[in-house]
């Protein structure tokens, strides 16, 4: 393999659809409140991606270097794992991945507050930062928090309520109150994704010492869990849209949920957790289906 798809594999780019589906959404809710900014949206959909590949490096180096990535690992091998890449190549790549996140926060924040909002601008580039520290901490140190079972509540408030009210919040420079609801919906999908991830691996996990909340609460709690992050997704985001849905078409993203609870069913019967691997390409694709529908039918073409 090339040092090029070396890096494109510790990219992790299946990833990526899930990771800018807070920023559809906030875009959408952003235009539906009354306002849309096409260089705002791109610059926010080019950060997303840059924290996610970082947080991808930095997962591929942390549980690499902890061997929690060893040949018992029933997922996708992985770049230092696998020896595509080095320890200080992908240290290196880290460092270069976080300069680019801090140059796209910079060039974000200009172009949302200029300089008349500079209290603003200062808290966001404090947001960025602390968005940076939990991509790398998830697995990176002594006390990375992804082996000490908070990888759920960080998933949930980074990639749903930090993203889609953080990214709304950068268009309007307000957040009202209903528009919490789509973000726990993304924020409880892509928890959802990080469980499956867990449960298929929560032996491997359990063995050298990655204390995932799967490995907490075992297999089968976990199944139910998982169940129950799907079924409050929908709630809410049923809840926001029957409240603020002007017509049948804002009920669209509702379409996503046929193929998550067909889904769900598929889970709650594995009992083999080699088999829940194509749930997760399955859920995170579903969850970036219903960010799409969901900017279709909120946004403001008009």
């Amino acid at each position: 393999m090339t040092q090029f798809k070396a890096w494109i594999n510790a990219a992790r780019l299946r990833t990526l659809p899930l990771s800018i589906s807070g920023i559809l959404i906030g875009a959408a809710l952003a235009s539906f409140y009354g306002n849309s900014d096409a260089v705002i949206f791109w610059l926010a959909i080019l950060t997303t991606v840059g924290f996610q590949i970082t947080s991808n490096f930095a997962n591929d180096y942390g549980d690499g270097i902890k061997g929690t990535d060893n040949q018992y690992r029933i997922g996708p091998k992985r770049a230092l794992q696998s020896g595509l890449l080095s320890k200080r190549a992908l240290k290196r790549g880290i460092v270069i991945s976080i300069v680019i996140d801090v140059l796209l926060v910079v060039a974000l924040l200009f172009f949302s507050f200029k300089w008349e909002e500079l209290g603003w601008a200062i808290f966001f580039m404090l947001l960025g930062g602390l968005s940076i520290w939990a991509a790398i901490k998830y697995t990176v140190g002594e006390n990375a928090y992804g082996y000490h079972g908070l990888g759920d509540v960080f998933v949930f408030v980074f990639f749903g309520l930090v993203s889609v009210l953080g990214s709304m919040f950068l268009f309007i420079k307000s957040i009202p109150a209903f528009s919490i609801l789509p973000a726990i919906t993304i924020g409880l999908l892509s928890v959802g994704v990080l469980n499956l991830n867990n449960l298929r691996d929560h032996q491997s996990d359990k063995d050298s010492g990655k204390n995932t909340l799967i490995v907490k609460m075992g297999f089968a709690k976990g199944k139910l869990y998982h169940i129950i992050l799907l079924l409050v997704a929908f709630l809410v985001l049923f809840i926001f849209i029957n409240s603020t849905a002007e017509n049948w078409w804002g009920y669209l993203s509702l379409l996503a949920f046929f193929p998550i609870t067909i889904h769900g069913i598929k889970v709650k019967r594995t009992k083999n957790p080699a088999l829940l691997d194509p749930e997760l390409k399955k859920l995170a694709l579903s969850a970036f289906l219903m960010a799409i529908l969901f900017y279709f039918s909120y946004y403001n073409f008009l």
